[in-house]
């Protein structure tokens, strides 16, 4: 569905008040997210909830991601669009993929965000092939990881 200029600067300023109200409360960074379906009905508003949970991936996205999923039952979120304060960072650009959420609208950038303290640059330029971050990542013998995933498409397991 293709959504009016007014709604879209609604769900906009739904979700910079969430990354308000979030940033206001010590719940985490200034960010706010919102999920609504393909007629337009709010499902989920979150904001950034790093702080609160102490929890590295409880980034607004992720937190109206998993509130919309539980309120539809599944975690196939197509035909659902996703408002949200900045320009998620690859984490969030990963878990709006994984929901099959193919229509997103930001605010702020990844620029924007960096230029108060946030790190996504480093993770863009970490996947770009800079390893500024000094990350250790090695992969071990898969024997068993690899057993293990043909016993689960043998089963015919739902893929995702």
């Amino acid at each position: 569905m293709a959504f009016t200029p007014e709604f879209i600067a609604e769900m906009m300023r739904l979700a910079v008040a969430e990354a308000a109200a979030g940033a206001a409360a010590g719940e985490g960074g200034p960010f706010g997210a919102v999920v609504v379906d393909a007629a337009g009905q709010l499902l989920a508003a979150a904001h950034n909830r790093v702080l609160a949970g102490h929890d590295a991936t409880a980034h607004a996205e992720v937190e109206a991601i998993r509130r919309a999923g539980e309120k539809l039952g599944t975690h196939d979120l197509s035909g659902c669009t996703l408002f949200t304060s900045c320009e998620p960072c690859p984490m969030c650009l990963a878990a709006i993929i994984w929901a099959n959420i193919r229509q997103v609208y930001f605010g702020g950038t990844r620029e924007d965000a960096a230029k108060i303290g946030f790190r996504d640059a480093a993770i863009y330029d970490y996947l770009a092939g800079d390893n500024a971050l000094d990350l250790h990542i090695e992969a071990l013998d898969a024997a068993d990881c690899r057993r293990l995933f043909a016993a689960y498409q043998a089963e015919r397991r739902e893929m995702y």
